[in-house]
């Protein structure tokens, strides 16, 4: 027998309830009728039965094709045939709502009758539905069966159901042979055929009705619908399709009516399934779907919500559905769903509550989805320290929702009734506790044999059964009263108050011990919100000795009280007593009452025993309570208890240690109860010792240097015992690793066996040592969790040490702190930034330091209005040169064309005039974009909805005086075609500079900025490149790429190939280069179609190619570079024009490439690399090409004729500056020789004066460490015949000596630009300063400007401009701005296109970002500058012939980063702040240190040891570089952002340059003291600090109830804390004062703040035995606690009289001198000798005992 249950149909009158049962597997039984049907399950139901039809291999064939068939059936008549179940899907169209349940996939797992409802789990998608049960309506039986309610001709029903009907029927006439099933399937096919509607998978086919037998018959006349239902023993297949569980409409099917069988009749569904509610599918729940319920159940709370419980094993959760009828109680709705975590769960309908295994092996009691308590079963392993997490899970999944109880396949042992103890909800703990509850555990061995609860089963009413791990059941009950109790405490308006709650537990606590609290006077008269006392005195044993059935009632009614007690206790309290309570004994033992006196404990007490386990307990939590004050109200309420337990255990210095804390009252109690120890046995702890475990006397003992033994703890809950220890073992004692190895040295941990886990007598001592504060702190927070917060409630004594430890840290801490420990030592600047750097890591951070608006329409139109002027107003706050430099790179605005019509001019030719000095304008305005885009660079974060804005660029001309409009489109003047291509590209690359690396940009960004007009292609392939230059280019989709390309658009080519190289420098990537090579024909195969490939793409492609491979040494690329510099020209024109651009790119490409490597480039051996560059570089025979360049150069040019010579104007630029960059700063002076001008007039002659300059720039950038910024060392680079006297004699070209000095000046002034770039070197700027005044001089007489050429000087000059700029990159230096503006004015005569864009990018170099960024010295940085500063400008704007214009932009992979941004915390604006560099030493200097103010350009990182943020304005910050430099890069890269904290009594240097107007500048210029000179009305000027500022506005100000004394001490206490920068100290100069005061008054009730003054005190003794200079590291001022110091002592002497007494042993009164004396005790530290005066009787008397002692211990305080 498998399964059975009971199932009432309510279609039967007489016949109220049959019995189902299951016999196999698969077949049920039914025992009213002989019914035999193979199903996989069967389901009671409000209506009758749902049966759910098994799926078999064969279904598939008896299905028709694409046609599932029904899978769910009910019979509501136990004479009735089933009939098919219709469904209604929630969130489909009216048309076809109603459909049969067809899903194989959906499986039932839950039926309800009230509410009639059922719960389905998908198979597939994993999730769990709820659906309601009720009739069919008429409308949904005719649109299922696709009948009119009014039939017209041919009844549709009959038409679409005639082939399921007879082919259910004749199932039922043929036996199971494959003859027949042959026919059934050929019948199938012929009907199938004749109606192709039925072949669609959205179609299902309708279910007749069988033929119901009526319920009048016979049981005879019933035969047949036996052989009728044994059709359904071949199951049916039903394959569905996901997303709408396979519940498909029925065809509209058009079966002719002579198909159909006349007697069969359609079967008409009883019942549909309205789904209510589905889970939702998350993109979690896909990756980790959940499994089928395992259990379904319904329960409700007190409050009378209902909810729908299921539980998904493979989570381990309980998910608990609320339901609510709707107003008209037609509907269920199920507004919320809660996930509990759990293993398994039971409902207990009686109590509206249900219980709840938690993974972690805990038993909970739930009352809806309200979590009550903890349930506790006697005799079994308490679940707070449950070891079922590390145990294997042996849980059995139920085989049958309805019928949990599956007893047949295992032993069913003895089930004991036992009633439970529910324990209060502990809230959830930190992690850091929960791992030392897993630490505490390892401890133990014997929890592995303890028994624990695996799962629950058979829940009726208010009981369930639990199975045992050890396979035992064991059935409990939860008693009605704990949640009554519970709900009234919890739910009454109100509740009880704090102290009738403790008075509940307090009363509950010491009945369990055995207490008689009637009669004691201090409980007797303790009252109560809750009427317990009557219910507990009402339950205790009677004096005659009860048997078992005594031990039952007892055990039986304790369990309500305990219970209502525990739900009534304030968690803490509890979770210290059940540490012990529950896991010291296994089962309450059997009462044996005899009859008690008054003051005796009854021995019978179930917690007798355990009366000195338990008061330990509390003693330590009371200790813990000492050292929170929140919590310390609650330890005076606590010491009652302890001092009652002490009395009666009598352990004296536990007395005398809790009335020395509450002497007034401690004094009021006397009583002590007798405990008789004769029947039971009082278990009396091995770690209770004499000698009271007190926390504040431990950390007396560390400060003074004493030693100590390790303090006691309870893990879980003496947690703050446990930080405090810790904290003084790494501040005081200097251990640092008091929090990992050491940890026992310090602190002993209770175990659960009642011992104390204790090393072999390990003492500590508390020798204090000089060790790193800073570095301890940092073990604080993540080993110990310490927050301020924490600190917050510490007592202030306690705390002073650790205060100290923190300000000392936050004096000099380290910048790359995480954020917590900056929070710790109140750093907010440290705080800030380090969440700015925990934001970074995760995505991108925007500058907060936003531009503001411009005003103006038409700066707004320049493409310049996003510098942001407030770090450019610090920067250069004394002019206006940012709004020069705005004025000079604008180009969007008409120019005005001045020209001064003489008289005899005819109007015409005045018109032809102005055009041309408009075309002469023309040319610098064209050439302004590329200066524009390095001074704006970065500085714009794109709205991803908007498009870039990019600025016009206007070539139109106003002419004075009437602005009339001067236009180049006039036809007057000729006009060089495509004159504006570049410019427009070169303007599409300055707006896309723009956009920061940091912005949000994607590829539909992208695509979106693609312009409609076709004039506008050549910006956007501007645009293009600059997004791969600054790193977006990467977002953009491949088909983009693609689509840009096959276009043929050559500046979009172009702009394309360089951006996708620069985006990936350096990095090999194969579809990059795939890319790339398709524009190269030397890396295409020989046998490849020839492309036509425009020239300047293939010379954009060469360089992308190095870019891509810079570095790499890449093999094969660099032999095809090294052969494509001296390609020859081919055949037919090809490679014939601008042939200088494609050599020198193959060059540059080259020396990228091999980038630094010098000899080093390994596989190169046979290239021999540095031969052939030479050979390129001075001539000689051409080489024989290699392998496939044979064949490709194999055919001569038929337009030049070269022969076999090298054409050193072609290939000598290319080879010097890849020899240059292959030997770059590796000094080898072998190849440097080879650079050498000569050094004969005959050899000078043939080379030109440019390649004198590349040579000299190409020597000395090999020569990297003998380059000096000086003019000597450029004069030496000038060979000897020109600097020395010349002989008349002989025949000297003065124009060729002249041009070779000075462009070799000029490349030797470019080589020390390059070598100084960024770095703003004096001396280098001086030297080049003084050779450009030279050659402007030089410019200016025209005898000699004609001897060297105009052009020539112009070009030297352009250079030693660059050269400057390099030099002062970023920071705007005003005489090379003099000298750009000198520039920009100059139009006319050899100034054409090129000087103007040398000039202009000379502009934005000198300005790079607005100031933020500079020039890099890197390998990288040089290969870009030397690419982008090519010493050979464009004549015009159309000339690519020597270098691709485009290449200009690359020097943007130069500029690095360096403006150190200070921003004020508080306020969130830039200011100013002195920094202290320092220089790492090297072989030029020592090391030094400089001041610098920020904002600055700091020098490159490599160079610096420390950057630090200069006192005494705000708080010190030290950046070491010399461990590693990327968390000051990463300050640097986002915006250079660097957050600083303004001390108190200091204001900004903006408001106070020179600092006379600070707090303690004001002290030193008055005579008075600071304190008197100080004004606490003017507080919030120097602090912003609330709790300073409200104590100054509301205690610190005269008034009336104000006294002098009083206002003066404040005043001083507010001046300490803010000329200290410690706020937080305020509170502890306040509870010193009410402390001392407090004592001098005589009204001191506890000595709780006399124990904080002992700590203060202490640790300034402490620091003065080191020496006064230790004095200053102390929070409290050497003045102010001296003085307190004194008045406690002077209070503290009149009490020596009642010292003498106490030192008897005599007893003390209750007044005053109670308080006073212990006062005078905790203060002097004397500890109790109550038993120790036996000692001293020896003495001659007591007197000279008394002064023995007070010579020992107190005069030595």
């Amino acid at each position: 027998m498998y399964e059975t249950f009971w199932l009432v149909f309510a279609s039967i009158p007489n016949c109220n309830e049959c019995v189902l049962f299951r016999c196999t597997q698969d077949i049920w039984l039914i025992s009213v009728l002989s019914f035999l049907l193979q199903v996989s399950n069967v389901w009671a139901t409000k209506f009758g039965l749902l049966l759910e039809r098994k799926n078999t291999a064969n279904d598939a064939q008896l299905s028709p094709p694409g046609e599932p068939l029904p899978t769910v059936f009910s019979m509501l008549h136990p004479l009735d045939e089933i009939a098919p179940v219709v469904c209604k899907p929630a969130g489909q169209f009216d048309g076809s709502r109603v459909q049969y349940v067809s899903d194989s996939t959906m499986k039932i797992v839950f039926t309800c009758c009230q509410p009639s409802i059922l719960v389905s789990y998908d198979t597939v998608q994993g999730i769990h539905s709820v659906w309601a049960l009720r009739k069919v309506t008429h409308d949904e039986r005719s649109t299922v069966l696709r009948c009119p309610t009014e039939p017209v001709g041919t009844p549709l029903g009959l038409m679409a159901s005639g082939f399921l009907t007879s082919h259910l029927r004749n199932i039922s006439r043929l036996d199971s042979s494959p003859l027949h099933y042959s026919a059934l399937h050929s019948h199938q096919s012929r009907i199938l055929t004749s109606s192709p509607g039925l072949h669609s998978r959205v179609h299902s086919p309708s279910i007749s009705n069988m033929a119901a037998l009526s319920r009048a018959h016979s049981p005879g006349m019933a035969a047949p619908s036996f052989s009728g239902a044994a059709r359904f023993n071949t199951s049916f297949h039903s394959p569905s399709s996901r997303g709408h569980h396979g519940l498909l409409p029925s065809p509209n099917s058009t079966v002719n009516e002579t198909m159909l069988v006349p007697e069969m009749e359609p079967i008409i569904p009883d019942l549909c399934m309205e789904q209510l509610w589905s889970e939702t599918v998350t993109a979690g729940s896909r990756r980790e779907m959940s499994s089928q319920a395992s259990k379904v159940f319904l329960t409700s709370d007190l409050c009378e919500n209902r909810y729908l419980c299921f539980l998904v094993e493979s989570h381990q959760q309980l998910r608990c559905v609320k339901f609510i009828e709707s107003n008209d109680t037609s509907q269920l709705i199920f507004p919320s769903v809660t996930t509990i975590s759990a293993k398994d769960a039971e409902p207990l309908q009686n109590i509206d509550a249900m219980l709840v295994l938690e993974a972690c092996g805990s038993l909970v009691l739930y009352t809806g989805i309200t979590r009550v308590s903890k349930v506790f079963v006697p005799g079994l392993l308490s679940p707070t320290f449950s070891l079922t997490n590390h145990l294997p899970h042996l849980s059995t999944p139920v085989d049958n929702i309805s019928t949990p109880t599956n007893a047949g396949s295992r032993h069913l042992q003895r089930l004991d009734e036992v009633d439970i103890m529910p324990s209060p909800v502990s809230e959830l703990r930190s992690p850091n506790i929960k791992h030392h509850e897993a630490s505490f555990l390892e401890d133990y061995t014997f929890q592995q044999a303890t028994p624990y609860i695996h799962a629950l089963r058979d829940p009726v009413c208010n009981r369930v059964t639990l199975e045992l791990s050890s396979g035992t059941m064991l059935r409990i009950s939860i008693p009605e009263i704990v949640l009554v109790k519970w709900y009234n405490i919890y739910n009454a308006p109100g509740g009880p108050s704090a102290h009738a709650e403790w008075n509940l537990f307090v009363t509950c606590f010491m009945t369990l011990m055995g207490y008689n609290t009637e009669r004691l006077n201090w409980t007797r008269h303790l009252h109560f919100e809750v009427p317990l006392s009557p219910v507990i005195a009402a339950k205790k044993a009677r004096p005659s000795d009860g048997g078992s059935d005594e031990v039952m009632s007892y055990n039986g009614n304790i369990s309500p009280v305990i219970s209502s007690v525990c739900c009534s206790l304030p968690h803490f309290f509890l979770s210290s007593l059940l540490f012990f309570l529950f896991l010291s004994f296994p089962r309450m033992s059997q009462v044996s009452s005899p009859s008690s006196p008054s003051l005796k404990l009854d021995s019978s007490a179930p917690l007798f025993p355990h009366i000195p386990a338990l008061f330990y307990v509390l003693h330590l939590l009371y200790q813990e309570l000492q050292l929170d004050e929140l919590q310390r109200a609650r330890a005076s309420s606590l010491v009652c208890l302890l001092q009652q337990l002490a009395r009666d255990l009598q352990l004296e210095e536990y007395v005398d240690l809790y009335w020395r804390d509450y002497p007034s009252l401690i004094s009021g109690f006397t009583e002590s109860c007798f405990i008789d120890q004769g029947k039971t046995h009082l278990i009396r702890p091995s770690f209770l010792r004499a000698e009271p475990p007190c926390v504040l006397s431990w950390l007396s003992s560390c400060l003074r240097g004493e030693e100590n033994q390790p303090f006691p703890y309870l893990p879980g809950i003496c947690q703050r015992t446990r930080l405090l220890v810790l904290s003084y073992a790494l501040y005081i004692i200097g251990n640092e690793n008091a929090t990992s190895t050491d940890v026992s040295k310090y602190l002993v941990k209770l175990s659960a066996a009642l011992k104390i886990c204790l090393p072999a007598q390990r003492r500590l001592c508390c020798v204090s040592k000089d060790t790193d504060s800073c570095t301890n702190l940092k073990t604080l927070i993540p080993v110990l969790g310490f927050t301020l917060k924490d600190l917050e409630s510490v007592p202030f004594g306690v705390a002073l040490p650790i205060r100290e430890a923190i300000y000392r840290c936050r004096e000099q801490p380290c910048s790359d702190w995480s954020e917590e420990v900056c929070l710790l030592i109140g750093r907010q600047d440290l705080t800030k930034q380090a969440h700015k750097m925990t934001l970074a890591k995760s995505k991108a951070v925007r500058l907060s330091l936003e531009p503001p608006p411009t005003t103006e329409a038409d700066e707004e139109e320049d493409g310049m209005s996003d510098i942001i002027q407030e770090v450019t107003g610090l920067i250069w706050s004394q002019d206006l040169r940012v709004q020069e430099v705005r004025r000079l790179l604008q180009s969007s605005r008409p120019v005005r064309v001045s020209v001064v019509q003489l008289p005899e001019v005819s109007d015409h030719e005045y018109i032809e005039e102005k055009e041309n000095k408009l075309l002469q304008l023309c040319q610098r305005t064209m050439a302004l974009p590329v200066g524009r885009g390095l001074f704006t660079l970065f500085s714009y974060h794109p709205v991803p909805t908007e498009p870039l804005p990019v600025p016009k660029l206007n070539l139109t001309g106003r002419a004075p005086p009437r602005n009339t409009m001067v236009d180049l489109n006039s036809g007057n003047i000729d006009v060089p075609p495509n004159m504006t291509s570049w410019p427009s590209f070169h303007n599409g690359v300055a707006a896309g500079l723009k956009i920061a690396p940091a912005s949000q940009v994607d590829s539909a960004w992208i695509a979106y900025n693609k312009p409609k007009s076709p004039e506008l292609a050549n910006e956007y392939a501007g645009f293009l490149m600059a997004l791969g230059l600054n790193g977006h280019l990467t977002k953009l989709a491949t088909l983009n790429i693609h689509d840009y390309l096959t276009k043929g658009h050559e500046m979009t080519s172009i702009g394309l190939l360089l951006g996708v190289s620069s985006a990936k420098l350096g990095t090999m990537d194969m579809s990059i280069t795939r890319l790339l090579s398709i524009h190269i024909p030397a890396l295409l195969p020989p046998t490849s179609t020839e492309l036509d490939v425009p020239h300047n793409v293939q010379v954009a492609a060469v360089i992308g190619i190095g870019l891509v491979y810079q570095g790499t040494g890449h093999r094969h690329n660099a032999e095809v570079l090294l052969s494509e510099i001296g390609r020859p020209p081919g055949p037919e024109m090809e490679y014939c024009t601008d042939r200088e651009s494609y050599s020198l790119a193959a060059g540059l490409a080259l020396g990228m490439v091999c980038l630094g490597h010098g000899s080093n480039l390994i596989g190169m051996t046979d290239l021999n690399v540095p031969e052939q560059l030479y050979q390129y570089m001075v001539g000689g025979h051409r080489r024989a090409q290699a392998g496939a360049n044979r064949e490709r150069h194999k055919s001569p040019s038929y337009q030049i004729k070269e022969g076999d010579t090298i054409n050193v104007d072609v290939t000598c630029p290319g080879a010097t500056l890849a020899l240059a960059m292959i030997y770059l700063k590796t000094n080898n002076r072998s190849i440097a020789d080879w650079l050498k001008p000569p050094d004969t007039w005959f050899l000078l002659d043939f080379i030109k004066p440019e390649f004198l300059l590349l040579r000299t720039l190409a020597r000395c950038i090999i020569m990297w460490d003998e380059i000096l910024p000086n003019t000597e060392w450029v004069k030496s680079n000038i060979p000897q015949i020109m600097r020395g006297t010349f002989d008349p004699s002989e025949d000297i070209n003065m124009e060729t000596m002249a041009q070779a000095q000075d462009y070799i000046t000029a490349g030797a002034c470019m080589a020390l630009g390059l070598r100084f770039a960024g770095s703003a070197n004096s001396d280098a700027f001086d030297c080049l300063y003084e050779f450009a005044r030279t050659f402007m001089k030089i410019m200016s007489f025209a005898g000699t400007a004609a001897v060297t050429g105009y052009y020539n000087l112009q070009t030297g000059l352009s250079m030693i401009l660059l050269a400057m700029s390099m030099v002062m990159s970023g920071t705007g230096n005003l005489k090379v701005l003099q000298l750009c503006r000198f520039f920009h004015k100059r139009t006319g005569g050899e100034m054409n296109y090129g000087f103007h864009m040398a000039h202009h990018m000379a502009l934005g170099l000198l300005f790079l970002g607005g100031g933020r960024y500079t020039l890099s010295t890197s390998n990288s940085a040089i290969a870009a500058l030397l690419c982008a500063l090519y010493p050979h400008f464009p004549a015009h704007s159309t000339d690519n012939r020597y270098h691709l214009q485009a290449l200009r932009h690359l020097a943007v992979l130069a500029a690095e980063p360096r403006l150190l941004v200070p921003v004020d915390v508080d306020s969130l604006k830039p200011c100013y702040a002195l920094l202290e560099v320092t220089y790492k030493e090297t072989k030029w200097y020592d090391e030094t240190t400089v001041e610098l103010m920020a904002p600055t350009m700091l020098p490159e990182l490599h160079l610096l040891k420390r950057v630090k943020v200069k006192g005494p304005r705000y708080w010190e910050l030290s950046v070491d570089l010399s461990k590693e430099t990327q968390h000051l890069k990463s300050i640097l890269s986002r915006d250079g952002v660097l957050y600083v904290k303004l001390r108190a009594g200091q204001l900004p240097y903006k408001d106070d340059p020179q600092g006379w107007k600070s707090l303690l500048a004001t002290t030193v210029n008055h005579r008075n003291s600071g304190v008197r000179a100080f004004k606490p009305e003017a507080i919030s000027t120097f602090t912003s600090e609330p709790a300073l500022v409200s104590f100054a506005e509301f205690f610190c100000k005269t008034s009336d109830g104000m006294k002098h004394d009083t206002l003066v001490l404040f005043s001083a206490m507010l001046y300490e804390c803010v000329t200290q920068e410690c706020p937080e100290m305020l509170p502890t100069y306040i509870a010193i004062e009410q402390a001392v005061g407090a004592l001098r008054r005589g009204d001191l009730l506890q000595t709780f703040p006399l124990w904080q003054l002992r700590l203060v005190v202490e640790l300034w003794d402490s620091r003065m035995l080191k020496g006064p200079a230790n004095a200053n590291d102390t929070l409290l001022t050497s003045e102010f606690l001296p003085v307190m110091k004194n008045t406690v002592d002077v209070a503290l002497d009149g009490w020596l009289r009642a010292l003498r007494s106490y030192m008897r042993g005599e007893g003390l009164s209750r007044d005053a001198q109670s308080a006073m004396l212990a006062s005078f005790l905790v203060y002097r530290s004397i500890p109790c000798l109550r038993n120790t005066h036996t000692q001293l009787e020896g003495k001659t008397n007591s007197h000279e005992a008394f002064q023995l002692y007070l010579c020992t211990h107190v005069f030595m305080c």
